[in-house]
């Protein structure tokens, strides 16, 4: 139903979702400050919710973006700067630790050559590589639970920057010459930073991605509004989120692709102290913007531990479940009135008694919980595509070594990746997505992470191919990673099209993953759900762990194979387990929002977004 009524024109108005007053013009428009300008006429009908039939009927409005504002982007360019020394650092990882260190270097350099420092092998790099890869996306969970309950999101990041930054003085530390030579003291420095960088970075990641869209000052729920061309659209704010998300993903990118350049330069041709150290220095901005936006912030105060309560939901809505009858467990399920069972009214009237004193929420966050279980549901997929993704940190970087590569450094190919999400995102958002939207396509959350699935598996198909060529022009044959082999006369760039459909299948699944968790997260748990969705990164490297046999001479063809054939058969599960979740979509979003409140309405609105 929507909100009836016209609202009529007034000069000024304040709200908690808008800074300071509107200010009415000479032409009768209206521009509100600190934000990017877009002027309605005066005397528009502003408010009302969309009906069904202007959602989802055959004539439905196209739906448009919110504004996104300088605290949002300055939450991204910290991302920017962490993604910069956490890409910097581990895009000379294999490096550093599968080589050992060229002929009468004390820095690793091989400026005719691949550097090198440690010389442990691939099985080494690749187990301490998918550790690290692991470790990183374990911690977010505990980084959730201390945000969510006692610190805040913001306070948590605060810390979480400053136990990094340790971290990554100690990995400079490992590079320098004097301990370089040592291996086993190089390397337990190295192991000691890599665990210390990861308890900072998985207490950062889990709450950076939630408190940028936190940022978005706006309506919670769909709305009508009228552009200043006089066309009747929806406000979407799934849509400003997905939006947000993008060009957040697209900072993180800007950051990986001048480390991993800059990084993989530096290892070459001056050594990996530097390597390790200008990632230090680049982080140390962090805490630098951090302090000079903390007014500007909007800043989630933690609301204690509602796990708790989430567990007990679940467990009262599973209880009829616990039964050693199949079909007694199917029927109880798979009933209508699942959720039901933890709401009062249905409670009290179940069990003919008055309200327990434990049975302490209300109906809408028993809705909440549902929504939060839903997208946890959505992200146990996530580890059989994090596992083509991963490729690209180890064995992707091994195949280039092998490979004829003219002079550019092997582990420099891979940046490949971040150039295409750099290029490809705002295509998405200018063109893509809205020309989707204008023709009627409904290009929703779950199309898109199965669409990412697809593209994993191709990307995953072209490794696989790579790989065979690679081992049949090889001087060494099936064992073209021997260090003492002369690389196959196949050129590097070979391997674009595996980088680039990872870049793709990114923008589809892993940029959606991000807006689904904030989306369908209850507030008081949105760094926790964040937190699930990036562990699946962690169940993905143990999974790598598992495949790491396979991670070597004569088996990376296999390897490959495999991968595209997990990314595959796992995305066509997904599809058929979750289609059903397209319909629900505008639902779920509405749960736990407030109703537009007057004067939120009255955002600017970009024009050249397009929409349904």
């Amino acid at each position: 139903m929507g909100i009836a009524g016209e609202l009529e024109p007034f000069p000024e108005f304040s709200s908690p979702s808008n800074e300071g007053p509107s200010e009415k013009k000479d032409d009768g428009t209206y521009k509100l400050p600190n934000i990017d300008e877009h002027i309605l006429p005066a005397g528009a009908h502003w408010g009302d919710e969309p009906t069904e039939e202007e959602m989802h009927g055959p004539n439905k409005l196209r739906r448009i973006s919110g504004p996104i504002n300088w605290a949002t982007y300055l939450i991204a360019f910290v991302e920017l700067c962490e993604r910069f020394s956490y890409y910097g650092t581990t895009a000379v990882f294999t490096n550093f630790i599968q080589r050992p260190l060229p002929p009468g270097s004390i820095t690793g350099k091989n400026p005719t050559g691949t550097p090198g420092a440690l010389g442990l092998g691939t099985n080494a790099s690749t187990g301490l590589t998918t550790f690290n890869s692991f470790w990183v996306y374990v911690i977010p969970l505990f980084g959730a639970y201390i945000a969510d309950t006692h610190l805040g999101r913001f306070k948590t990041v605060c810390w979480s920057v400053a136990i990094a930054l340790i971290g990554h003085i100690l990995m400079t530390m490992s590079a320098i010459p004097s301990v370089i030579r040592n291996t086993n003291g190089s390397l337990a420095c190295f192991v000691i930073a890599l665990i210390i960088m990861g308890l900072g970075t998985g207490g950062f990641k889990a709450n950076i991605s939630p408190l940028v869209a936190e940022q978005h000052k706006g309506p919670e729920t769909m709305m009508i509004v009228t552009t200043n061309k006089g066309e009747r659209v929806i406000l979407d704010p799934a849509v400003t989120t997905a939006r947000i998300y993008l060009y957040f993903y697209l900072m993180i990118n800007v950051g990986a692709l001048v480390g991993q350049i800059g990084m993989t330069y530096s290892e070459k041709y001056v050594g990996y102290w530097l390597a390790y150290m200008l990632p230090t220095i680049m982080f140390c901005l962090c805490p630098i913007v951090l302090v000079i936006g903390n007014r500007m912030y909007i800043k989630s105060p933690p609301k204690g531990s509602v796990l708790g309560q989430s567990l007990r939901i679940w467990r009262t809505c599973m209880a009829p479940c616990f039964t050693f009858s199949p079909s007694r467990f199917h029927q109880a399920y798979n009933d209508p009135d699942f959720w039901n069972r933890a709401k009062l009214g249905y409670y009290m009237k179940s069990h003919g008694r008055d309200r327990p004193k434990w049975l302490t929420w209300d109906d809408e966050f028993v809705d909440e919980v549902m929504r939060g279980l839903k997208a946890c549901a959505v992200f146990l997929f996530y580890p059989l595509y994090w596992i083509s993704y991963n490729q690209l940190n180890n064995n992707l970087t091994s195949q280039a070594a092998t490979m004829t590569t003219n002079g550019f450094p092997n582990d420099v190919i891979n940046n490949l990746d971040p150039l295409a999400l750099i290029i490809f995102i705002p295509i998405c958002d200018m063109f893509v997505y809205p020309g989707l939207r204008r023709i009627g396509i409904n290009f929703s959350p779950i199309k898109r992470i199965f669409t990412g699935f697809m593209m994993a598996a191709a990307a995953m198909i072209w490794a696989a191919v790579t790989q065979y060529y690679v081992y049949k022009t090889s001087p060494c044959g099936f064992y073209a990673n021997d260090p003492t082999c002369d690389p196959s006369p196949l050129n590097v760039w070979i391997q674009s099209g595996s980088y680039v459909l990872v870049a793709f299948s990114e923008i589809f699944a892993s940029i959606t993953g991000l807006e689904y968790a904030f989306t369908k997260a209850p507030k008081s748990m949105r760094s926790l759900v964040m937190s699930v969705f990036l562990f699946m990164s962690a169940i993905s490297s143990a999974l790598n762990e598992a495949l790491n046999p396979l991670a070597g001479d004569p088996l990376l063809i296999w390897n490959y194979g495999v991968a595209a054939v997990i990314s595959f058969v796992a995305g066509v599960v997904f599809w058929f387990c979750f289609y059903s979740l397209d319909k629900e979509e505008d639902a779920l979003n509405r749960i736990g929002n407030a109703p537009p409140r007057k004067g939120d309405e009255k955002l600017p609105l970009p024009e050249q977004q397009g929409g349904v």
